[in-house]
């Protein structure tokens, strides 16, 4: 039954996109190549590829929720501030797709997201110890008249780290594919840590793996050369619900850092570039791991399939790692992204000598 629903999601994220993309073609919420120079397509692109993947899981979870596979580990009203939050990123992305809008109402949106599953109770209660054990968040607390106690500290590590995510998957979306399926490599592996007995959660599982379907449903008309993009609500959505699902799946959030860490560390390393050179972290660049790789000689599809690899393999050293051990992989990460960055560095001297 578990693989009927993923099967389900795809199909429909599958037959939905050419619909979504003939409303986007209609309404002129198309992406132009000529508007910025980073960009490599050539052709005017439909935006708002997202809404497929929104529909597709938004139709299949309320039909779980209907038939009564999920409610218990996963209580209804979280689905529906997941499902409010995400219908405000679609929102506000169709919106930036349509009228471009300025960074600072661009932001608007994902703010309000967070604040809105927050408002719903998903949260970090606890997280795993380094050393070993587990780290309470829910004992720093303040009490307020009127809304009693507020969980401060757990809150905000929730928002920042739905922030960060989004924030990765946005800059990440720069060729064909690449944030679907990376979004997609990490649903799945959730699925599959929520499967082991260690760490059984039927639910989580279920809810995770129709996300993925809907996903790999879209990156059918995603993949290079693409039909369609996921636009900015597609992107954001797509990052945020692969950091709630790692929030409600237990705090799996390491699972979810060595899928995206490539990613993490990439758009690490250029922020703190531009703060240093002064420059917007706002304002797109061609400086990311996903646009030198092309310059290295790769091609669009050479470069996401090396990219899916990485994420692929470091998400399922999950399985196998302790927490110790996960953060040792990290490290891991964290030097073969600083050799990377070195070895790009001179091969863009060596081009301009």
């Amino acid at each position: 039954m578990t693989l009927f629903y993923f099967v389900a999601s795809f199909l429909l994220s599958f037959l939905l996109t050419p619909v979504v993309r003939a409303i986007m073609r209609y309404t002129g919420i198309v992406d132009k190549p000529k508007t910025e120079k980073r960009k490599i397509h050539k052709k005017h692109i439909p935006l708002g590829g997202g809404l497929a993947i929104y529909s597709s899981f938004f139709i299949l979870a309320a039909v779980l929720v209907g038939s009564g596979s999920i409610g218990a580990d996963i209580p209804v009203h979280s689905l529906v501030g997941i499902f409010l939050a995400a219908t405000c990123l679609m929102v506000g992305g169709l919106l930036d797709d349509k009228y471009c809008l300025r960074p600072a109402h661009q932001i608007i949106f994902p703010i309000m997201a967070c604040i809105i599953v927050i408002f719903f109770g998903i949260g970090i209660e606890s997280i795993s110890r380094p050393s070993g054990g587990i780290l309470s968040l829910v004992e720093y607390n303040i009490t307020i008249s009127g809304l009693g106690k507020l969980t401060v500290f757990a809150d905000m590590i929730v928002f920042f780290w739905l922030m960060g995510m989004m924030f990765t998957t946005k800059v990440l979306d720069g060729l064909d594919g690449l944030v679907t399926g990376v979004v997609a490599i990490g649903a799945l592996l959730v699925y599959v840590v929520s499967s082991q007995p260690a760490w059984y959660q039927p639910e989580v599982g279920l809810v995770a793996l129709v996300f993925s379907g809907a996903c790999f449903g879209f990156l059918v008309w995603n993949f290079y050369p693409a039909k369609i993009f996921l636009g900015e609500g597609g992107s954001l959505f797509t990052g945020f619900m692969l950091a709630i699902l790692a929030i409600i799946s237990g705090s799996k959030i390491a699972t979810t850092v060595l899928v995206m860490g490539v990613p993490i560390l990439d758009v690490a390393r250029v922020m703190l570039r531009r703060l240093q050179k002064k420059k917007s972290i706002f304002i797109g660049d061609s400086e990311h791991l996903h646009y030198r790789l092309l310059r290295s000689g790769l091609s669009q599809k050479q470069a996401v399939l090396l990219l899916y690899g990485i994420s692929f393999l470091f998400g399922m050293t999950t399985l196998f790692l302790q927490s110790r051990e996960k953060i040792v992989a990290l490290s891991f990460l964290f030097v073969l992204m600083l050799l990377a960055g070195i070895w790009f560095s001179k091969q863009q001297g060596n081009e301009h000598m």
